[in-house]
């Protein structure tokens, strides 16, 4: 499962992340940080497609995306 981890501290609120997220995965958090901005939580998990845009778009770099990836079956496992 794809998921994006959002460093809450780094996080000033200013939700262009939101906009920019396709499927609707990030929300704001209803607490603030250290600093006294409302940052965001990653949120529908299964929804996530790990398009990365939210990072692409966040000016303080706070988000990481992990994407989920299957491995392929080579020949050898395929026939073991």
């Amino acid at each position: 499962m794809n998921t994006i981890i959002i460093d809450t501290e780094r996080c000033k609120g200013c939700y262009l992340c939101i906009e920019a997220c396709p499927k609707n995965c990030i929300e704001q958090n209803g607490r603030p940080n250290a600093s006294g901005n409302y940052p965001v939580q990653f949120v529908l998990a299964s929804e996530c497609i790990a398009c990365a845009l939210c990072a692409l778009v966040c000016p303080d770099v706070a988000i990481t995306v992990f994407r989920h990836v299957k491995e392929a079956k080579t020949a050898d496992t395929a026939m073991a």
